[in-house]
């Protein structure tokens, strides 16, 4: 790899105006493209130290040979260059959406003579309409059969079609009206294209424009006397109305939004599109992209829309709305509304929904991002192959004899220091064990001290290891067994991990290093920290952190048991702090001993939702008469409100 002080532009040659960068390879490859509103300050940062760098940053400006720059006059010409070169390099290290699954298109072969529609997957071909992705193709394919009675164009294969014209008989769909046999001349080539225009006008979902056009056909024929063609009409527009009801209403008949949301965590982003026309839902689709850098969410957002709407074979097969809804505005958003729009030919915004049924939908779209990446992982994770390479990228990245088979990983959770709580979950050949989650409630540790509250908890867990072995070594020599005699299960606590993973940096190693050592372990089981702010991993009487790729594997099986340390301590703390705020709250009710406390809590689960029920609500609670219910919600209501938790600053919020 090159050097990138060997290429790095000369002290004060880099402009300051905005423009568009090239960073280009040895072979002459443009690998990444980008824009900045003021060049020399953003080369500048690619040419800092690259410790500071993102990982896949190092590699992008380790892999070049060259930058180059190009200078415009303004944002909006900064974004369209930026726009173009991404369509005609694909540079490697930019980031690409890629579809977490296959999803079915509709599909109109626009430049044949005589146009089939079909549903199918994969590549498209230019001269072709595409419409979609939907959800599921049993559902497209449902429509499609109930419109072709309304609009009966082709829809068999070619083979099929040249059959049928050779032997001057149509096929079954001529014959029960779901197509008007073109192949043997019932319909003429302009005629048939009519029909596929007003098929296509429906999957657009203009169907107010060809309601109004059959009820003006059929009130024609009734006039006219042709009441069998009307009767048709009238049957035409009947079964058009049943087609689009399938399609839930969810906001006005004249909107014409795309809805998107992002779901994200340190590795990967999730996006999911609801495609909203004439008021309904006429497609989704979610993709998955690598994170690249800590872009923020307006810059993922804005680098999605431009590979939405500008890609080759263009990614969306409903077209550029007069709207996109996204949670997040990038700081381009008028530009890239400006931009969208000579796309579109027409005005388009970008936007935040504030309020109504639009805030609703983006909400129903956030929690399908957050499925999409939650099955996302689920496959990632239950892969058997992708699970080995991970342990074997952990086992060559910390030097390790073998591939650490059971992983332990701890966290410390609080609240100001108040009821401090530890966690430890394990992983066994890369899978979750929930039965052997523990808990630890620190004891001897006081106020905002997570360093100490870890070394407590390495100290107990292995403590108890220490003891588990020297009994089980004694039921080996009784019983001739490896479980305990009086539950009849495992002894869990006497066999040791390969790896202890401990949530944070140097500090939080060094202590649990500590305990170890202290119980003679220290040589017997390895152990890593993993830093939240760069995903760092550090060992002990190491000064600098391991940095695993980002795309690693490894790295990602380390987060994975990270993230799920964090979620089991924040649920016992939460549960904790709970009980200590109804039993502060309720602590001078006369009459009120700890297990009725302890009985409010298991019953209505938490202090907001014992706020909300009213007096015969808590005198159904066994042990609680109509007189002490009363005496609760009094003193509820003389008590300030303090129900909420900041889980990233940790801080109590008073509602």
């Amino acid at each position: 790899m090159a050097d990138p002080s060997t290429y790095r532009p000369a002290p004060g040659t880099i402009p300051t105006d905005p423009g568009v960068y090239r960073f280009i390879d040895a072979h002459g490859q443009v690998i990444y493209v980008g824009k900045a509103k003021n060049l020399r300050q953003r080369l500048n940062s690619y040419f800092a130290d690259p410790a500071s760098l993102h990982f896949r940053t190092q590699t992008m400006v380790r892999t070049a040979a060259r930058v180059e720059w190009t200078v415009v006059a303004n944002e909006l010409e900064s974004l369209q260059l930026e726009y173009t070169w991404i369509q005609q390099f694909d540079p490697r290290f930019n980031v690409k959406y890629r579809d977490d699954k296959s999803y079915p298109w509709l599909c109109v072969t626009w430049s044949d003579e005589f146009p089939r529609v079909f549903v199918g997957r994969g590549a498209k071909r230019k001269g072709w309409r595409y419409y979609g992705p939907f959800g599921q193709a049993w559902a497209i394919r449902e429509t499609l059969d109930a419109v072709l009675h309304v609009f009966p164009m082709r829809s068999c294969s070619t083979g099929v079609f040249n059959n049928a014209a050779a032997s001057g008989r149509p096929c079954l769909l001529g014959h029960i009206g779901k197509c008007a046999a073109p192949c043997v001349g019932r319909i003429d080539a302009e005629a048939h294209r009519e029909l596929v225009a007003d098929l296509c006008t429906f999957f657009s979902g203009h169907t107010g424009q060809l309601t109004r056009k059959l009820e003006r056909q059929m009130r024609a024929a009734s006039a006219s006397l042709e009441y069998e063609r009307a009767a048709v009409l009238r049957d035409s527009l009947a079964a058009l109305a049943r087609v689009s009801e399938k399609n839930a209403v969810v906001l006005a008949d004249a909107t014409d939004a795309d809805v998107i949301a992002l779901a994200q965590d340190p590795l990967e982003v999730a996006v999911q599109i609801f495609h909203v026309r004439s008021g309904r839902i006429r497609g989704e689709r979610a993709w998955i992209a690598d994170r690249a850098d800590d872009a923020t969410t307006g810059e993922l957002i804005e680098s999605f829309l431009l590979q939405l709407y500008g890609g080759p074979d263009e990614a969306s097969g409903f077209g550029v709305p007069r709207e996109i809804l996204v949670p997040t505005l990038p700081e381009s958003g008028p530009v890239l509304g400006a931009l969208l729009s000579e796309v579109r030919g027409s005005r388009v915004e970008v936007r935040v929904p504030r309020r109504g049924d639009k805030v609703s939908l983006m909400e129903t779209v956030a929690r399908n991002a957050g499925e999409a990446l939650a099955q996302h992982r689920t496959r990632r994770a239950g892969d058997l192959t992708t699970r080995n390479r991970a342990l074997e990228e952990i086992r060559d990245a910390l030097g390790l004899d073998t591939a650490p088979l059971r992983i332990e990983c701890y966290d410390i959770s609080h609240t100001q220091g108040s009821e401090v709580v530890g966690s430890m979950v394990v992983l066994e050949d890369g899978l979750v064990r929930k039965s052997e989650y523990r808990r630890f409630v620190i004891r001897t540790v006081e106020g905002s001290n997570d360093v100490a509250a870890m070394h407590e908890v390495l100290t107990r867990r292995f403590r108890r290891l220490l003891d588990d072995r020297a009994v089980m070594a004694d039921d080996e020599e009784v019983h001739g067994t490896r479980v305990d005699p009086a539950t009849g299960a495992p002894r869990r606590f006497a066999y040791a991990p390969a790896l202890v993973v401990v949530d944070g940096g140097a500090p939080q190693v060094s202590a649990a290093a500590a305990a170890l050592a202290e119980l003679g372990l220290d040589h017997e089981v390895a152990l890593c920290g993993l830093a939240k702010r760069l995903e760092e991993v550090w060992l002990p009487d190491r000064d600098d952190p391991v940095i695993l790729p980002r795309a690693s594997e490894g790295l990602y099986l380390l987060q994975r048991a990270r993230d799920e340390a964090h979620r089991f301590a924040i649920t016992h703390h939460r549960g904790r702090r709970s009980q200590a705020m109804v039993e502060s709250v309720l602590d001078a009710v006369p009459g009120l001993g700890e297990v009725r406390r302890r009985a409010l809590l298991q019953h209505f689960g938490s202090l907001r939702k014992l706020r909300a029920a009213d007096a015969g609500d808590i005198a159904a609670v066994p042990g609680f008469g109509p007189v002490l219910a009363v005496a609760v919600v009094e003193a509820l209501a003389q008590q300030p409100r303090v129900e909420a938790i900041n889980t990233a600053t940790g801080e109590v919020v008073g509602a």
